[in-house]
């Protein structure tokens, strides 16, 4: 299976506009992101697809890969679509956010293997959670939450409180969503020619759009993601850990 790496960059953001080219210990977010994504050496292939010419030029002067793409797309799924549709060879896309500078090896790896063996075979869609313990991180709609079945197969995906803990003598795990997804690519295709739906639309929560379709969504658990540069602070908390490491 031929897999690649697809990091959709956009530069403007409604939190934190520019913060692609924000430079972290001396280095873009964005730089940071592809050389972190293709150092863990599982990608045939890794590249960066962006609306923007500045961050473009910022990934290939410093010799990386990356393509332009349209302006007007929903979303970064959209986006790599867009670039997907030309590369007929490929089998396994991951969607890597441009703002996880932190990308590591294993959970990369780790959701790889679901679309290895039998099993694999009927794997169409799949992506990362990790376990929530702080009642103030359950609660906090930025977190998005998803709920299991006994297969690790997503259920719902919410950014209420999933289950709501009625019975609080029951001990329930919350897992939150972590937005890197791996896709077979007619899977990918077919997503972005599909309607959004409603439950998508009120959630904000693409990935919404794949349940209310029928398709499975495999979830692996990881524990390890670093840290999404998402507002200023969240700038400052990476230069932070960065100096202390």
């Amino acid at each position: 299976m031929k897999k690649i790496a697809l990091i959709p960059a956009r530069y403007a953001a409604t939190r934190f506009p520019g913060k692609m080219l924000a430079v972290l210990a001396g280095q873009s977010v964005i730089w940071r992101t592809y050389e972190s994504t293709r150092n863990t050496g599982v990608f045939d292939d890794v590249m960066v697809v962006t609306d923007s010419e500045v961050i473009y030029n910022e990934i290939v002067s410093n010799g990386g890969k990356a393509v332009m793409s349209k302006r007007e797309h929903e979303s970064g799924s959209d986006r790599i679509a867009e670039a997907v549709e030309t590369m007929e060879d490929v089998e396994i896309v991951v969607n890597v956010q441009g703002d996880t500078p932190f990308t590591q090896k294993e959970p990369l790896e780790k959701l790889l293997q679901v679309f290895e063996g039998e099993a694999g075979k009927k794997v169409q869609v799949a992506s990362l959670m990790q376990v929530l313990k702080d009642w103030k991180d359950i609660e906090d709609p930025n977190f998005v939450k998803v709920a299991v079945d006994k297969d690790f197969n997503a259920l719902f995906f919410s950014r209420s409180v999933i289950p709501y803990p009625r019975d609080k003598a029951v001990q329930t795990t919350y897992y939150e969503h972590i937005g890197i997804y791996a896709f077979r690519r007619n899977a990918l295709l077919q997503f972005t020619k599909t309607p959004m739906s409603p439950l998508e639309a009120a959630e904000k929560i693409e990935c919404l759009r794949y349940l209310e379709n029928g398709i499975p969504m495999k979830m692996v658990v990881t524990d390890y993601m670093g840290v999404e540069i998402d507002t200023p602070e969240d700038l400052e908390r990476a230069s932070r850990l960065l100096e202390n490491k």
